[in-house]
């Protein structure tokens, strides 16, 4: 493929993205995707300590620079299963909130995310590209009146990141990054008309279709050899300052905030022999940063307005995760790839009810995936992910204590396929 075609072939697929993540949602680490690159996810999630195509930027953008001239574009066919049960009878006694019994599945089980970027050797010393992926989102929709409002219930996250990235060798075997992150995120919710008596601003509650937001952070990054086949990687990004959702001013906390948590990840590989290669990676996302996501439902909703500072929001931790990964180049041909992550709980079981909208409760990810060369120049590569179910059960804070119990599930499949060309 020559450099014109690869051009033309950028700003296309660049272009079909936003069309693409306009309906995308997903959420495997709290409301953040586990990996962004299908290479990565055949690693699940693991590689801040590896370079190997240009999504890396997402992860760690010192390691652009050791990728060389490359383009990448991948789509991952993500099915994630949602639902929730209630189990008790409401009780009906004045100023509770009894949900009806039994277990309500959310409806839209498919969604398409694409990840692509480019990556241009500047000299032997630094190189500069884009990365265009989807940072995470959130979707429910339950074909019921849950909270006694309008039918379906449910919401509706989703976020874009446009990642440029400059990267620069410090030495022979080491390099920084920096990734200027241009972000736009759109939300609506719908059916909550039941909470319009706690809210500050009841016309900008629920039901107001999509509202956008748009944003910048920056994510700077470290890669470098420091031992014989043994590589170091570490990558920041900043908590990401956001435009407020002016249409759900009456819904999320400091009148519609909804900024994005800032988040860190450290890692090493190990070239075990030629043809091995061994990944550990730690991962935490700050989710007590925002107040719309971190804020408690009770006793908030009980002493502030939703929509003010101290409004009621989801009550979701910080979360911790863990990734593994090992990758087996059996030949010239075919490299074989294989992960486990694990992450800690971001919803306390205190936090059920209103995260009925956000089950976000995944864990446990295993994965797997491999890349052929089509020829010198160009490789497909393949990776599937299976999420564990995962269950966090608690009370209903707004019915009579012992009344009713409320279970969130989750589980996942997500399958990619990427096409690569380097020159």
């Amino acid at each position: 493929m020559t450099k014109s075609m690869g051009s033309v072939l950028c700003a296309l697929v660049f272009g079909i993205a936003a069309v693409l993540l306009s309906t995308a949602a997903f959420a495997t680490s709290g409301y953040f995707s586990s990996a962004y690159g299908v290479i990565d996810q055949g690693l699940a999630g693991a590689g801040v300590a590896l370079p190997q195509d240009t999504i890396d930027a997402s992860v760690n953008p010192a390691n652009m620079v050791f990728v060389g001239h490359r383009y990448d574009f991948g789509l991952s066919f993500f099915n994630p299963n949602r639902q929730y049960t209630v189990n008790g009878n409401p009780s009906g006694f004045p100023g509770t909130l009894g949900l009806t019994p039994g277990t309500v599945k959310s409806n839209t089980d498919w969604f398409i995310i694409p990840s692509l970027g480019a990556n241009w050797m500047l000299n032997s010393e630094s190189s500069a590209g884009v990365s265009i992926y989807g940072n995470g989102g959130m979707n429910t929709n339950y074909p019921t009146d849950t909270f006694y409002g309008t039918s379906p219930t449910g919401v509706n996250l989703t976020q874009l990141f446009v990642a440029p990235t400059y990267a620069r060798k410090i030495a022979d075997k080491q390099a920084l990054g920096i990734t200027p992150i241009l972000a736009w995120q759109q939300f609506q919710a719908k059916g909550l008309q039941a909470f319009s008596a706690f809210s500050s601003n009841p016309a900008n509650l629920t039901n107001t279709g999509n509202a956008n937001s748009y944003g910048y952070g920056v994510r700077i990054g470290y890669q470098g050899e420091i031992l014989p086949s043994f590589n170091v990687g570490a990558s920041y990004q900043s908590k990401m300052i956001m435009t407020k959702f002016d249409k759900y001013a009456g819904l999320f906390a400091e009148g519609g905030g909804f900024d994005i948590p800032s988040n860190w990840t450290i890692g090493v590989a190990y070239k075990a022999t030629p043809a091995w290669t061994i990944l550990f990676d730690v991962q935490r996302i700050n989710y007590s940063e925002i107040k719309s996501v971190a804020n408690p439902l009770l006793p908030n909703l009980m002493t502030a307005q939703l929509g003010n500072d101290n409004g009621a929001g989801f009550g979701w931790q910080d979360m911790t995760i863990y990734k593994i990964g090992v990758q087996w180049k059996s030949s010239d041909q075919w490299t074989w790839r294989a992960g486990y992550s694990q992450g800690s709980q971001p919803i306390p079981d205190s936090e059920v009810l209103f995260n009925i909208l956000a089950p976000g409760v995944i864990e446990k990810h295993v994965a797997v995936g491999f890349t052929t060369a089509v020829n010198s120049s160009q490789d497909l590569n393949f990776a599937l992910t299976r999420a564990f179910p995962q269950t966090v059960s608690g009370p209903n804070p707004l019915e009579a204590p012992g009344q009713q119990t409320i279970d969130l599930k989750m589980d996942q499949w997500q399958i990619a396929a990427s096409y690569s060309w380097k020159y």
